[in-house]
Order: C-alpha cells, then sequence, then structure tokens
C-alpha cells in the first residue's frame, strides 16, 4: 500500500510539473498573442504600469519592444512631446507599412499620468525618452536613445530602431500641402502686386528692397533652418538643473530657437556693420555721422561677441590653436 502511496504522489508531481512546463509555454505565446493584438489596434501600443510590466519587462518574450516615456498633459509642460508623439506615430506607421513587416518589433508608449511607478522604477526624470527593451535580458544604457544629440524626427527613430534590432523601416510621411500651398498663395500675392503695379515697375530695381531678401536668405541658410527642416530638433529642451535651455550643447545639434536667436544675433550684428559703413560714407552732419559710428560699433562689437559666445559654448576646441600661435 505505502508503494502505491508513492506512485501516486510520483505521478502528481510529474502532471503538476508538466502543467507548469505548459503554463510556461503558453505564456509565452499568449505574451506574444496579446502584444500583437494590441499593436493591430494601434501601431503605438498604450501601456498602463501592469501591461508594462507583464508584457515588457516579465518574461520570457521572444520580441522586442521600443518604448517612449512621455508626458502628454498639458499641465505637465512637456513642451516637445507632442511633437516626439508625432514624429514616433509616423515611425510605427511606417514600420507596419513596410514590405518584409517582422512580427517580433512592437511599439509602444508609457504616459506619466498612466504610469508614473513606472518612471519611478525605472528612474526617468524627463520626457520624451526612448528606451528599446530587447527580447532577451534587461536592457543597458546604450538601449536609450540620446535625443538631445541627435534630435527625435522620424527618420532618425527609423535608424535607431534598425541600429537596435536590425529591422530596416524606410520613412513614409503623410503628404502635407502647406509648404506648396503657401508658395502658390506667396506667388498669386507676388503677381497679384505687379498686376496692381503694372504701370509703375520701378520697385523692382530697388536695391534695398533686394538687398534685404537677400540677407533674409542669408541669414535663414546660415543659421542652420535646413538642419531643422532636416533633423526636426525640438524647438527647446529642460535642462539638467530644472529649467529651459534655448541653446543645444554640442557642436553637433541644436535646437529651433537657437535658430531664431542666431537669426536676431546676425542681423543685428550686420546692422551695426551698415550704421558704419553708412557713417563713412554719407553726407549728413558730421555729428550724426559721428553717433551712427559709434552706435553701429557698440553693435558690432556686442551682438557678434555674444554669437562668438554662443559657439565657444558649443565647441570646445575653441579658440583654436592656430588662433592662438
Amino acid at each position: 500500500m505505502w508503494m502505491v502511496y508513492k506512485l501516486a504522489f510520483c505521478v502528481a508531481l510529474l502532471v503538476s510539473l508538466s502543467d507548469q512546463v505548459r503554463k510556461k509555454e503558453l505564456s509565452l505565446a499568449d505574451r506574444w498573442q496579446q502584444m500583437s493584438d494590441l499593436s493591430y489596434r494601434s501601431y503605438v501600443i498604450s501601456l498602463d504600469s501592469e501591461r508594462f510590466k507583464s508584457l515588457v519587462r516579465s518574461g520570457p518574450r521572444n520580441y522586442s519592444t521600443v518604448v517612449m516615456f512621455t508626458a502628454m498633459d498639458a499641465r505637465r509642460g512637456c513642451a516637445i512631446c507632442r511633437e516626439a508623439n508625432d514624429e514616433y506615430m509616423i515611425t510605427a506607421t511606417s514600420h507596419r507599412y513596410s514590405k518584409s513587416y517582422p512580427n517580433n518589433v512592437f511599439f509602444a508608449m508609457v504616459d506619466f499620468d498612466k504610469g508614473s511607478d513606472v518612471f519611478q522604477s525605472l528612474k526617468i526624470n524627463t520626457a520624451p525618452m526612448f528606451i528599446h527593451f530587447p527580447a532577451k535580458g534587461n536592457y543597458r544604457k546604450s538601449d536609450i536613445m540620446d535625443i538631445q544629440r541627435t534630435g527625435i524626427s522620424a527618420e532618425i527613430l527609423a535608424k535607431w530602431v534598425e541600429s537596435m534590432t536590425d529591422v530596416q523601416i524606410r520613412v513614409i510621411r503623410p503628404p502635407n500641402y502647406a509648404g506648396t500651398a503657401g508658395l502658390m498663395l506667396l506667388m498669386a500675392l507676388f503677381g497679384f502686386l505687379i498686376y496692381l503695379r503694372r504701370n509703375n515697375l520701378e520697385f523692382l530695381y530697388n536695391k534695398t528692397m533686394w538687398a534685404v531678401l537677400a540677407l533674409f536668405f542669408t541669414f535663414s541658410m546660415t543659421s542652420g533652418q535646413m538642419w531643422n527642416h532636416i533633423r526636426g530638433p525640438p524647438f527647446m529642451q529642460k535642462a539638467r538643473n530644472g529649467g529651459v535651455s534655448y541653446i543645444a550643447g554640442g557642436s553637433q545639434s541644436q535646437l529651433v530657437v537657437e535658430t531664431y536667436i542666431i537669426i536676431v544675433l546676425s542681423a543685428l550684428t550686420v546692422s551695426g556693420m551698415i550704421l558704419m559703413i553708412e557713417a563713412a560714407s554719407t553726407k549728413a552732419d558730421v555729428k550724426k555721422r559721428r553717433i551712427m559710428a559709434i552706435v553701429g560699433l557698440a553693435m558690432l562689437a556686442l551682438f557678434f561677441s555674444l554669437e562668438l559666445s554662443i559657439f565657444r559654448s558649443k565647441t570646445g576646441g575653441y579658440p583654436y590653436s592656430f588662433l592662438i600661435h
């Protein structure tokens, strides 16, 4: 009888162990199926604390997850979270419509108001932040995207995802007709003005007008406006001390507001140069010319010095050695 009890106990133990193995396998399959179902409902899966722990952090997993940690509520004061969300959605949508759509990479999002304890557990104190959670093991520092250096455009996000998962994403942006419509409206307005002044087109020979337009174009190009259009950097960002940073650190990045600052400083510097030239060439009163020259020299020295100070703060090697010797 004792042998029968032992045999029954062993059989029950084997059945229990087999059930645990089966549950583990089902858990892996169910976890992937749940992520797949959620991604078909929305290209970016919205996760709360419970879903994040069970689907992203818990194992076993056979898929990678790219997660954006954000704070979309206006009360949180995240100036670039909305822009980052738009670029992230473009990346996730492009991933879905790629020719070789892989089913082992998912895009997700955790909002601070839905998962504040997730932010605390990962020690995240800024937003937005992009982290790659690999299929095996925990994430490392190299799995965190450095958006202050690279920016948050969809093209940059796609390259970063490729470097993390070996999944190529060809970014497909929705058609934007605002630029075309604006150009056509500007051309129509210019044509209308030409029609109204058809009997007097002397303004087309106005050198001052063409000089101002040329300077405006030059300021736009030299300030990095085209770089902003290509890389899509944030307008401004939070500083490490909790304030707002208007100048990006490092010579490989910049902010949109930084571009406007450089445009204004360049315009004021050139204005000072123009005042000095006018003071030397005009035939006005000597006292007036002296005031113009002093004001122009002061503007040139002040605003050009501010430009150089910004350049020095972004370029560690300045002043260069050949300038010193």
